[in-house]
């Protein structure tokens, strides 16, 4: 059974006081009372260093069984080595996060490549051909030059997702590559019927056998962390 999950970027945030988080929850609670009520985080601490066991170990102990972590790939590959030369860093990459595969808690792994990256369908084949199949993988786009169909067939071989990403800079087009889906909704604001249809659109995915992964943004408000929940209720889910 295809299955939703949704949250935010992030969850260590005291101003989500008190639409989320309760005022008398301390901040070393915080994963704890998030995992309560979302079943998703996407982790941008991988993105500048490699994770520490015992961190890893923390995270999973304050988090309910089901409760998974996307985490961002770490800089280096996407933003240094742009996805060339990049075995041996990769592989040092997603061995730091095995107390996740082995605990079941690992979401996708997205690489979010920076915008002036421009389109080179050839280095991401060859990037794709070294990761391991059992993994998930979603990559995020951010120069237009990638939008086009044979990067979409590259991800399509190797069941990798296109990251779907909307803000206000850029809209990625809803391409499904893979049999699950990574969503980034960046937009500053949504309003209770664009819930409703990404509710609706999220309910048509489930039906067709895909998994999702629905991203909210976190602002200075809770507004990301509420709406993630009001798509999860929507669906008759809970974390």
């Amino acid at each position: 059974m295809a299955q939703l999950y949704a949250g935010t970027s992030g969850f260590a945030y005291p101003q989500w006081k008190p639409a989320f988080y309760p005022l008398g929850v301390p901040a070393k609670d915080f994963l704890r009372a998030y995992s309560g009520r979302l079943n998703c985080v996407e982790i941008n601490y991988t993105f500048r260093r490699l994770v520490s066991a015992s961190v890893l170990a923390n995270w999973i102990s304050q988090t309910t069984p089901g409760f998974v972590f996307a985490v961002k790939a770490h800089m280096r590959l996407t933003h240094v080595l742009r996805l060339r030369n990049a075995g041996e860093f990769t592989s040092a990459f997603l061995n730091s996060l095995n107390p996740l595969q082995a605990a079941r808690r690992l979401g996708p792994v997205l690489f979010q490549l920076p915008p002036q990256f421009q389109c080179d369908a050839g280095a991401l084949e060859a990037y794709c051909d070294l990761l391991p199949l059992h993994l998930r993988f979603a990559f995020e786009f951010r120069h237009r030059s990638w939008l086009v169909e044979p990067v979409y067939d590259v991800l399509r071989r190797y069941n990798m997702s296109l990251c779907v990403a909307e803000s206000d800079k850029l809209e990625v087009p809803e391409v499904i590559t893979a049999d699950f889906v990574y969503y980034r909704l960046r937009k500053p604001e949504y309003s209770l019927s664009d819930i409703e249809e990404i509710g609706e659109r999220a309910g048509n995915l489930l039906k067709e056998g895909k998994d999702l992964y629905l991203i909210f943004k976190h602002e200075d408000t809770a507004d990301g962390a509420l709406n993630a929940e009001r798509v999860l209720l929507r669906q008759g889910g809970n974390p």
